[in-house]
């Protein structure tokens, strides 16, 4: 039988020399190997685990659950979360009504790159979007991870250079491996109806879309944030506000002063 993964999180009740140990120990005694360790959270321990026989976990949770020192929080297969709480040592802010929206101040650029690479090596058709202020790392986090995720990246509409709007591809561009990268404002601020053309086919393709300023984007065309699978939202610190009255003075958006590539 293959081996499985498993995520075991507990709160330290009472802490005292040699917990670890004997937990380590247990885990031995079952014939469960840990994978990685980590804190995951002030007092908090995060263990991936490896076991053959499922009935071995069930052992393991039963007999965690008579000891008064430890209190088991998680014992469950690992979600994306949990490899990188384990991984970063903390785990993602998620937003309690929102389930699909995850938070980032810049000081975890690390983090997010890790976790956007995560979502940016899955198969198939992924909508992302990332809330910011300007110059806070949006952009450069998607190449980031895109290199992590040994992705071709391409801007469909960006400021990061120059301000880029394209209105088609060429035909290798049209590849389900490749990331494209829209910035919402851009978009529906400066570009013509045959960009947006070029975007309502992209967004037909089997592949992973990342929009900056997703709100904007809504806002003027026929898509929804229902239609996003993940939101991010990176901040310089964690009190600061999103918001986008600054897209309304023309010179933080204009091409005037970088020049425009519009092809």
């Amino acid at each position: 039988m293959d081996r499985k993964e498993w995520y075991l999180e507990y709160e330290i009740q009472k802490n005292r020399p040699g917990l670890l140990g004997d937990i380590s120990s247990l885990l031995g005694m079952l014939s469960i190997n840990i994978v990685t360790i980590n804190g995951v959270d002030e007092g908090r321990r995060g263990l991936l685990l490896l076991a053959k026989d499922h009935k071995n976990i069930e052992r393991l949770e039963s007999i965690l659950s008579t000891m008064d020192t430890i209190k088991v929080t998680k014992l469950r297969e690992p979600r994306l979360r949990d490899r990188l709480a384990v991984r970063h040592g903390r785990y993602i802010q998620r937003d309690a009504d929102d389930k699909k929206t995850f938070r980032f101040v810049r000081d975890e650029l690390g983090l997010l790159v890790d976790f956007m690479a995560e979502l940016f090596k899955q198969e198939g058709h992924k909508l992302i979007g990332i809330r910011g202020m300007p110059r806070v790392g949006k952009t450069e986090s998607i190449v980031a991870a895109s290199v992590c995720a040994n992705k071709r990246w391409l801007f469909v509409s960006s400021t990061l250079l120059k301000q880029t709007i394209r209105s088609q591809l060429i035909e290798d561009e049209y590849n389900c491996n490749n990331l494209f990268i829209m910035d919402g404002i851009v978009s529906t601020r400066r570009a013509n109806e045959k960009h947006w053309q070029l975007v309502r086919e992209i967004m037909r393709l089997d592949a992973v879309k990342v929009i900056e300023h997703p709100d904007v984007f809504v806002q003027n065309s026929e898509y929804t944030l229902e239609d996003f699978d993940y939101i991010i939202e990176l901040r310089n610190n964690p009190d600061e506000e999103i918001t986008y009255e600054v897209v309304d003075q023309n010179h933080i958006f204009g091409g005037s002063d970088f020049g425009s590539f519009d092809f």
